[in-house]
């Protein structure tokens, strides 16, 4: 049975706020990911500041790591750090895109199926 629920969308003031909302809460995952990142770096690899953001950054992207990690710890936070950095980078695209992709299924009248 199809819901029958109100198919009007929100209009674009409204959208404005929630997309801005979103990109905040995914801005912030991303700034407590990296901050994670630069910490662990740091701390584990003994890499400088600058080079710890370095390596925290490219791991978030995807991009892989920059230095060679010498001790046992470093490259177990680094193993640690790139299979989280995997789950949230992609967590974080799919929590900006939300608004987006709720938006075009009420605009394609794409309906919740009730069990």
């Amino acid at each position: 049975m199809v819901s029958k629920r109100n198919k009007n969308i929100l209009p674009p003031k409204e959208f404005a706020k929630r997309v801005l909302k979103y990109a905040i809460f995914s801005i912030l995952l991303l700034a407590l990911s990296i901050g994670i990142g630069i910490l662990g770096y740091h701390h584990f690899g003994n890499l400088g500041w600058i080079d710890s953001f370095y390596n925290a950054s490219m791991i978030l992207t995807g991009m892989g790591p920059v230095s060679e990690m010498d001790s046992n710890a470093a490259k177990i936070f680094a193993s640690i750090y790139a299979l989280f950095s995997g789950v949230v980078f992609l967590s974080t695209v799919a929590i900006f895109f939300a608004p987006f992709a709720h938006r075009l299924m009420h605009l394609l009248h794409i309906e919740e199926i009730e069990d």
